[in-house]
C-alpha cells in the first residue's frame, strides 16, 4: 500500500513537471512563499530496511536544493521575516523559510556547513526532553526493534499479534502495519507502550537513541549563537497533542518553551506541532500556541503561504522535503502550489 501511494505521488509530480502545468499554475497558486520541512540530513545509507527514510535527505541534495532556490530568484528568509511580511502586508518577491524538526545532531554535522555556505537562515525546532537526552524517538525505536528480529510480537489494542520480519520486505510490511495502528491509538500512552515493550524485548534502550541522535543543550547553545539560526519550541516530549487532555497539551507547549529559555537564555517565538497533521493538531492546539505567545506555529498540513494566513499565524502550512522524493523537479512542482492546491481542494487556508 505504501509503495503504491509513493508511485502515485511520484507519477503526479512527474506529470505536472513534464507537462509544464506547474508553471502555468504557479501564476495563480504559488502564493507569496513557502515554509519547507526537514528533519535529518546525513549521507545515504545502503540498508535495505529504512522505513523512516522519508525523514532524511542527503547533504548533497540540500546543497542542490539551496542552489536551485537561489538560481530561481527565491529569497531564503527567517521565520521572523515571514511573520513581518505577513503582518505588514508588504509586497515582495517569492520567499522560502527553512525549518528543521527535532534537533537531530546531524543537523549540525551535515546540514549546518551547507546552510552556512549558502548564507541560508533556518529555524530548528527543539523538544526539550530530546535536548535533555530523555526523549523517546519511538518511530526510530520501532524501526530498530523490527530490524533486530525475524518475528515481531506486539500487543495492539490489547491483542497479541505476530508479524514476520525476516526479510526487508517483511520488515517494511510489519513497520507499516504497526505504525498505522499506533498512530490510530486514542492516547499517547497507548501509542508508546507497545513500542517500549518491543524495544525492551529487543534489548534496545529508547533513551539511548535520543542521546545518540539528538543534540544536547551545550550543542544547541553553540548552534544558537550562529546568526543564521533561530531556535523554536517543539513541546517537551514530542507528543501528538490532539491525543492529550487540554491541560497536559498546554503544559507540553508552555513548559517546553520555558525549558529552552532557561537553557539557552532566549524566549522562543516560533513553534512546531509534533507530527503536525490534521489529526495531530487542530483548532484547540492552534489556540493554545497563540495563547502561549508564539508569533508563528507551523503544521505539516501541505500548502504554500498566502496573505490570508495573517489571520492564522499559528496554523501555518509547510511543504515536506521528503527523502523518498529527492528530485529538484519535484521541488519546482511543489513550490508552484499546484499539488497542494489539489490536496486542499483549492482552499488557500486549511486551519479547521
Amino acid at each position: 500500500m505504501a509503495d503504491r501511494r509513493k508511485k502515485v505521488i511520484r507519477a503526479g509530480l512527474e506529470t505536472l513537471y513534464f507537462s509544464g502545468a506547474h508553471r502555468l499554475a504557479a501564476r495563480f497558486l504559488a502564493g507569496s512563499g513557502a515554509i519547507l520541512t526537514f528533519h535529518r540530513v546525513r549521507p545515504q545509507s545502503a540498508d535495505p530496511f529504512q522505513p523512516n527514510r522519508l525523514l532524511e535527505i542527503t547533504p548533497e541534495f540540500l546543497d542542490s536544493l539551496l542552489t536551485r532556490l537561489r538560481e530561481s530568484g527565491i529569497e531564503i528568509v527567517s521565520l521572523d521575516e515571514v511573520y513581518r511580511r505577513l503582518v505588514s502586508g508588504a509586497a515582495s518577491g517569492r520567499y522560502v523559510a527553512l525549518t528543521f524538526d527535532d534537533g537531530y545532531r546531524d543537523n549540525v554535522e551535515h546540514a549546518l556547513p551547507v546552510l552556512r555556505r549558502h548564507a541560508a537562515p533556518f529555524t530548528l525546532y527543539v523538544p526539550s526532553a530530546f535536548a535533555e537526552g530523555a526523549g523517546e524517538l519511538w518511530w526510530v525505536a520501532l524501526e530498530r526493534a523490527i530490524a533486530a528480529r525475524e518475528e515481531v510480537v506486539v500487543a495492539l489494542d490489547g491483542v497479541e499479534q505476530r508479524f514476520a520480519s525476516a526479510t526487508p520486505e517483511e520488515k517494511d510490511a510489519a513497520f507499516a502495519a504497526i505504525y498505522a495502528r499506533l498512530r490510530a491509538a486514542p492516547t499517547e500512552e497507548e501509542l508508546r507502550r507497545p513500542v517500549r515493550a518491543l524495544a525492551a524485548a529487543a534489548g534496545i534502550d529508547i533513551r539511548a537513541i535520543c542521546r545518540e541522535l539528538c543534540m544536547g543543550w551545550d550543542e544547541l547553545a553553540r548552534m544558537a549563537r550562529d546568526p543564521l539560526v533561530t531556535i523554536g519550541a517543539h513541546t517537551i516530549t514530542h507528543p501528538i497533542l490532539a491525543k492529550l487532555p487540554l491541560e497536559e497539551a498546554r503544559r507540553e507547549i508552555v513548559d517546553g518553551a520555558q525549558a529552552i529559555t532557561a537553557h539557552l537564555g532566549r524566549v522562543p517565538e516560533h513553534f512546531s506541532f509534533p507530527v503536525g497533521s490534521p489529526d495531530a493538531a487542530g483548532p484547540r492546539e492552534f489556540a493554545l500556541a497563540a495563547a502561549a505567545g508564539f508569533r508563528t506555529a507551523v503544521t505539516t498540513r501541505p500548502g504554500v503561504i498566502f496573505p490570508d494566513h495573517v489571520n492564522h499565524l499559528t496554523a501555518l502550512p509547510r511543504i515536506s522535503v521528503n527523502g523518498e522524493f529527492q528530485r529538484l523537479r519535484y521541488l519546482d512542482v511543489l513550490l508552484s502550489g499546484a499539488p497542494t492546491a489539489l490536496m486542499n481542494r483549492f482552499r488557500r487556508v486549511d486551519a479547521a
